[in-house]
C-alpha cells in the first residue's frame, strides 16, 4: 500500500512539519556536496550504530559518540529514494498529527519517537556494528500518533492495480503489522539480511501511540472529537 494523500482537514499551517522536512533535504543535499570518502564517513560519524552504546555502557565510550547519533541519525539518508519515500509519509501524515499537537508538543514527540525507534531497534540487533540512518523511525511515530488521532480518516491508497480511499487505521494498521512480521523474521533467521531497521518502525510507531496517549492535547482541542 502506497498512501497518496488523505482527507483530514487542519487549521493550521504545519511549521515544524516543514522545518523537518526542510532540514533533512537539505543535510541530504550537503552530503551529495561531499567527496565520496569524505560522505562515508560522514555518514559513519553522526549514523547511530548498537555498539557504539554498548562501549558507552561498559564505560569504554563518551556520551556523545553513543547517544547523540540517535538524533543526529534521523536527518542522514542512504539515497534518494530513501529521503523521498520519508519526507512523501511525513507530508501526507505529519501536518495532521502537528495540527493536533501543536507545533511544540509535536517537535518533542517526533524526537521521542525517533529516540524510542532506536532504543528498540539496539535491543533487537545487540553489539551490531552496522551504521543506521533515516528519519523513518521518527516518522513511524508520527503514523501511530496518526492511527490514534485520525482513525476514520480516509487514505488515498494505491493498491496494486487499484487506488482506493481506504480508512487510515486500515492503511497503517496494515502498515505496522507489516514491518512486525519483517522484523520478527529477522529476529527468528538472522541469516536472512535487509538493509531496512523494521524494530525501529515498530518502536517509533509505539512509542507515537504511547506518547499520543500520555500527553494531554491542547486545550482548544478538548471539545472536538476524534476525525
Amino acid at each position: 500500500m502506497i498512501p497518496l494523500r488523505d482527507d483530514a482537514p487542519r487549521s493550521r499551517t504545519p511549521y515544524v512539519n516543514y522545518l523537518i522536512i526542510a532540514l533533512n533535504v537539505l543535510v541530504f543535499l550537503f552530503e551529495l556536496t561531499l567527496p565520496p570518502r569524505a560522505q562515508a564517513g560522514f555518514e559513519i560519524q553522526f549514523a547511530f550504530v548498537p555498539y557504539r552504546v554498548d562501549r558507552w555502557l561498559a564505560g569504554a565510550a563518551p556520551f556523545d559518540l553513543a547517544v547523540i547519533p540517535i538524533f543526529t541519525s534521523m536527518f542522514l539518508h542512504a539515497g534518494w529514494l530513501h529521503l523521498i519515500g520519508n519526507m512523501w509519509f511525513l507530508v501526507i501524515f505529519g501536518d495532521n498529527v502537528e495540527d493536533r499537537l501543536g507545533h511544540f508538543r509535536y517537535l518533542i514527540t517526533y524526537l521521542l519517537c525517533g529516540f524510542g525507534a532506536a532504543l528498540t531497534h539496539f535491543v533487537f540487533n545487540l553489539h551490531s556494528r552496522i551504521p543506521t540512518v533515516g528519519a523513518s523511525g521518527a516518522i513511524a511515530g508520527v503514523l501511530g500518533a496518526y492511527f490514534l488521532l485520525y482513525p476514520s480518516a480516509r487514505v488515498l491508497t494505491w493498491f496494486g492495480f487499484f487506488v482506493l480511499w481506504l480508512p487510515a487505521w486500515l492503511v497503517l494498521g496494515y502498515w505496522f503489522v507489516i514491518q512486525f512480521l519483517s522484523g520478527a523474521a529477522g529476529t527468528i533467521s538472522p541469516t536472512t539480511t535487509s538493509p531496512v531497521a523494521f524494530w525501529a518502525h515498530v518502536g517509533g510507531f509505539l512509542t507515537g501511540m504511547l506518547l499520543t496517549k500520555a500527553l494531554p492535547l491542547p486545550k482548544q482541542y478538548y471539545a472536538f472529537e476524534d476525525y
